[in-house]
């Protein structure tokens, strides 16, 4: 006989990349502010020890619930940025190097997933070894993001503005090659996940850094405490709502 399976993430609707979207930007503005305001060493530490914290109670809990899940997705989001800057400020890696190092590690994350689970469907995480590929994915696409969103504004020379924009065509390109192609559902959905980290960030980075530096010099502290009411208010809503509740299924044996 089947069990009863429980999604453990939520349906994909407007709500979820409007709050994914906004993880993104506070994740890389928050980060700054962390690493300026207190020891740098001190603040990465402090971020990777709340993504394990959070990422804990997640596997805890047996079903999706909003508060939590999103939680994970704002430590993910500030521990990911952490980490590629580590990559590059500390041990000099160049932006282009490390975005396709993590281009690699990825693939590699999706060609384990696959082999084991025959998808990468995200509509079907509902074991705890699903789970555990899902949030390994998702840390490698927020620590990619954070790499090629920084190339494109550094490397490249586009500014914080221009690259949020290249990131808003490369999704609305992917967008009409899903609706129009009939890309593979997982596929597009995970291109479109990893391009809204540099989508969010850029726009976030264009907001908060300094003129000279060619931001909007609104500061780094008020864009995060801006970023972060939102998306409490945000997920309070979806809280009471349910709208990006997953629904229960039979498992299949």
């Amino acid at each position: 006989m089947s069990t009863v399976a429980l999604r453990k993430v939520p349906e994909i609707t407007f709500f979820f990349w409007f709050v994914k979207l906004l993880t993104t930007g506070l994740g890389e503005v928050f980060s700054d502010f962390l690493v300026r305001q207190f020891n740098p060493i001190i603040a990465v530490i402090g971020g990777g020890v709340g993504f394990v914290v959070a990422l804990a109670l997640q596997f805890l809990v047996p079903e999706y619930i909003p508060g939590v899940y999103w939680l994970v997705v704002v430590m993910v989001a500030i521990f990911g940025t952490m980490a590629a800057d580590v990559v590059h400020v500390a041990l000099g890696i160049p932006y282009l190097i490390s975005t396709l190092a993590f281009v690699i590690a990825l693939a590699g994350i999706f060609g384990v997933w696959y082999a084991n689970e025959k998808t990468l469907s995200i509509h079907r995480i509902d074991s705890v070894r699903r789970e555990a590929f899902y949030w390994a994915a998702v840390v490698a696409t927020f620590t990619l993001g954070t790499a090629a969103g920084d190339m494109t504004a550094m490397t490249m020379h586009l500014g914080y503005f221009d690259s949020g924009v290249l990131f808003a065509i490369l999704i609305g390109l992917t967008a009409i090659a899903s609706w129009r192609f009939s890309l593979q559902e997982a596929m597009a959905f995970w291109i479109a996940y990893i391009l809204t980290r540099p989508l969010g960030a850029s726009f976030a980075d264009w907001a908060g850094r300094d003129q000279l530096a060619g931001g909007l010099g609104v500061g780094t502290g008020w864009v995060s405490l801006g970023l972060l009411v939102v998306i409490v208010l945000t997920v309070g809503f979806l809280s009471l709502t349910r709208n990006e509740r997953a629904v229960a299924r039979p498992s299949p044996r």
